[in-house]
């Protein structure tokens, strides 16, 4: 009777156990993420363009954001505070950029409010001018973000596979438990096993 009650709290242990593990984990596996770029990581445009975007699956708040646009020789070419529209997180940059390498590097506040961040890098072949720059942004940094969010929608489905390896992971330390502290009342050869005169 003992062994059955030790049994019980063991198991109703584990369970509370598991349902913790579940909840801490279950936040962290719901991060936003960054879907898409504009320019595209890694690609080659023409002249740098009047602004660069990202877009995430869901909608980030507007909470300490921060775009820089690196050159190669490091100058930051982003103007102005970053522009957060629905799910796209958009950065000006300033006229007159040159032509070679850049570095986007972004931090947002995530939906659930926690921070993320990212980089990527494109290429200019030539340096901005004021019409280049204008010309750039409606089939680099328009077109791209907007037809992006139709498919965010099933991408976020993908979200159940965590829940399983979350879910696996909770029974098997439920079960750890479980066989750890049934061990240790075996180890311990009952209080009331050797009835002493």
């Amino acid at each position: 009777m003992r062994l059955i009650r030790q049994f019980l709290r063991a198991l109703l242990g584990a369970a509370i156990l598991a349902a913790a593990v579940l909840g801490a984990i279950a936040p962290a596996s719901a991060h936003d993420v960054a879907e898409s770029t504009s320019p595209a990581a890694g690609a080659t445009v023409a002249a740098p363009p009047e602004k660069v975007s990202v877009t995430f699956n869901r909608n980030p708040l507007a909470l300490g954001s921060q775009i820089v646009v690196s050159d190669a020789a490091g100058t930051n070419w982003a103007e102005g505070a970053v522009e957060i529209v629905d799910n796209v997180a958009a950065q000006k940059l300033k006229s007159g950029a040159p032509a070679g390498l850049y570095t986007v590097t972004w931090r947002v506040a995530s939906s659930d409010g926690h921070p993320i961040e990212g980089s990527f890098t494109f290429t200019a072949t030539a340096p901005a001018t004021d019409s280049t720059a204008a010309a750039a942004v409606p089939t680099m940094g328009t077109a791209q973000p907007g037809i992006t969010p139709e498919p965010s929608k099933p991408a976020s489905s993908a979200e159940p596979f965590p829940w399983s390896i979350v879910i696996f992971v909770g029974t098997a330390i439920g079960i750890l438990v479980v066989l750890g502290l049934m061990a240790k009342s075996r180890l311990k050869p009952g209080a009331g096993d050797h009835p002493e005169g």
